[in-house]
Order: C-alpha cells, then structure tokens, then sequence
C-alpha cells in the first residue's frame, strides 16, 4: 500500500510550486502529474487527466482542497494497478475461466517466468498466505493475489 504524509508531504510540495507561480495559493492543473511526482508518486498522464489535471497551461487554477482530492484519488487507482496486472497474467492460465489454477502452474509461473522466486521464497509465500488448495490441486487465484499484496501477518 502507498502511504505518505498527506497533510505535510503534499502541502509543502504545493507551497514550492505555489511560490514558483506567485503566492497565490492556486497551482495550475497542468503541474498536477509533476506535483504528484515530486511526492513520490508515479502517475500516468491518462490518470492525472481522469482525475483533473489539464494539458494546457492556463485552462484551470487549483486551490491545495482541489488538489487534495485529486492526489486521494490517484493514490487509489495506482494501488489498483497491481492487483488488476496480476489477475491478467493468472487468468492467462485459467483454462477453464472459472478463477481457479493449479498450486503447480502457480509454482512454474513464479519459480521460471519474469523475476524469478526460488522455491524457498515460494513455499514461504504459500506459508505465509495460507492458502489451501482444492481436492483437485487448485488455488482461487484472486484470493492469492490479495493475500500477498495483502504482505505477511504482524507477528506478536
């Protein structure tokens, strides 16, 4: 999960770009994705236009509420990003579309495609999640996903 300091992070950021265009207490809308940038976020441009920045200089003034609004809002769909990539790649082996796979396909995929888990990293992950395959082998691969992202539970 994306966390930063909204009230402090956000503001000073604002502040600078504010005092770079007059003190006025508004920022331009086309400034919102390099803002939000300097935050530590990574928005694409499609994102920060859905949620209110412009493309043209000019076309719309911000007050720091506004613009508030708006990092909430992208902060939301980036967190988003993630889970809906990883749907896609273990519905790829969903045959069946029916949203379950193999524990073994699960293995192969994360052990021997893209950044490589070892099967000690994998046999904690599956340790860590909990998750419980079906008689027939098969993991629900949403609740996989949403428990990793989810991280290991706080020990006591």
């Amino acid at each position: 999960m994306i966390t930063f300091s909204i009230s402090l992070d956000l503001r000073e950021v604002f502040d600078l770009f504010d005092f770079w265009d007059g003190r006025d207490g508004l920022i331009d809308a086309v400034k919102v994705g390099d803002l939000l940038r300097c935050c530590g976020l990574n928005p694409t441009q499609k994102v920060v236009l859905k949620y209110g920045g412009t493309k043209k200089e000019g076309e719309k003034q911000l007050k720091f509420e506004e613009f508030l609004a708006i990092s909430k809002s992208v902060v939301g769909e980036i967190e988003a990003e993630p889970f809906k990539d990883f749907m896609e790649a273990f519905r790829s082996f969903d045959r069946e579309g029916m949203g379950y796979i193999s524990l073994g396909e699960v293995r192969h995929m994360l052990t021997v495609i893209g950044e490589r888990l070892t099967d000690g990293e994998l046999d904690e992950i599956i340790e860590q999640t909990d998750i419980q395959s079906d008689l027939d082998g098969n993991i629900k691969y949403e609740d996989f996903i949403k428990k990793v992202m989810k991280g290991p539970p706080l020990k006591k």
